[in-house]
């Protein structure tokens, strides 16, 4: 892995884990666009990396995912696999000195993401979980809407994500790769209540949940609704669901003095608007298309040419997986369990 101070002279260079259906527009169009390079991949299926790497410029196909660690010429890795594959990888690739950008969730419970994070504390390597969503200014607004003072003490947030279902096969439905709504859609709705920790005297806690699982899948949730509270007494409310009629992703504000509602907190570059309605004023803003991806990566590198911290690193991670768990107990589920699978 390259030093700080030599990245600060070169393109990053990038190792891929596979080839998720998320890789192009999460890091291949960003990365190219900024720059850098895209240096190897691998995948379960070698056929897959070598099509994939063709389309993508990837420089080369390796036939594990530890010979992708191994390359020295790699500084990051990103890591998209199943969500049960985040944790174990996650260490590995710090293990070998790589910076790591990791698809959400962390890891497949707390415990294991607190495992993680002591392995990231123990180097000098970025880790970064990929909330995209956080550092685009439509949720960068809604942060500042709250900071103004415009909208009062809050009183309470909502949100909502949900999505048409994937197929009966899709690995999101896997215990043992830790799958379910709470885990895939879930984990942003929980950490866009956490954003305004700031302004409700600290971090939200479960107060009560109920899902619905996926025939077929024990118990893995097909939807979860959850209430939260905030030390300040303000309230939450999480909805979300991996086999609904379309897509939704809401995030709302209530405060004291207004209301304010993103529309597509989780993929603004969408639709950006954020609509305001106070009892002087109501107004549409719209914030920029620009993607969610490109403003993340922009952060990652930053932080590792300036060895900078990350909003989203790994303690960030861990209160979010400690909030996930929550919610499966609450609703009478166990939190998910580490894999066995290496991939």
């Amino acid at each position: 892995m390259a030093s700080a101070t030599d990245l600060q002279k070169t393109a990053l260079r990038w190792g891929i884990l596979g080839t998720a259906r998320i890789n192009r527009a999460a890091l291949v169009s960003p990365a190219q666009l900024a720059g850098h390079r895209l240096v190897a991949i691998a995948s379960r299926d070698r056929f897959r990396a070598e099509a994939f790497a063709q389309l993508n410029a990837v420089e080369i196909v390796l036939d594990s995912y530890s010979d992708v660690l191994n390359v020295a010429e790699v500084d990051a890795i990103y890591n998209p696999l199943p969500n049960g594959l985040h944790g174990p990888w996650n260490i590995k690739a710090i293990a070998a000195g790589k910076h790591v950008l990791s698809e959400k969730p962390f890891a497949s419970n707390a415990q294991e993401a607190a495992a993680v994070a002591m392995a990231a504390q123990q180097g000098n390597q970025v880790v970064m979980e990929a909330f995209h969503y956080f550092y685009h200014p439509v949720a960068m607004r809604m942060r500042a809407l709250l900071a103004s003072g415009e909208l009062g003490k809050l009183q309470r947030v909502e949100t909502t994500f949900n999505i048409p279902a994937p197929s009966p096969s899709d690995l999101r439905w896997s215990l043992p790769l830790a799958g379910g709504a709470t885990m895939d859609l879930g984990c942003y709705c929980l950490h866009a209540q956490r954003t305004l920790a700031e302004w409700a005297e600290g971090e939200p806690t479960v107060v009560s949940s109920r899902a619905g699982l996926r025939a077929g899948c024990e118990e893995v949730d097909e939807w979860m609704e959850a209430e939260l509270e905030f030390p300040s007494g303000a309230s939450g409310a999480l909805r979300c669901h991996m086999a609904a009629a379309g897509r939704r992703a809401l995030f709302r504000i209530i405060g004291t003095r207004g209301v304010a509602t993103a529309v597509e907190f989780v993929e603004p570059h969408l639709d950006d608007r954020i609509f305001v309605r106070t009892s002087t004023d109501e107004r549409i803003e719209r914030l920029g298309t620009r993607p969610t991806y490109s403003y993340q990566l922009d952060v990652f590198e930053n932080a590792i040419r300036n060895c900078s911290a990350v909003p989203t690193g790994v303690e960030d991670a861990v209160a979010n997986m400690r909030l996930i768990d929550q919610c499966y107990e609450a609703a009478g589920l166990h939190p998910r369990p580490r894999s066995m699978a290496l991939g």
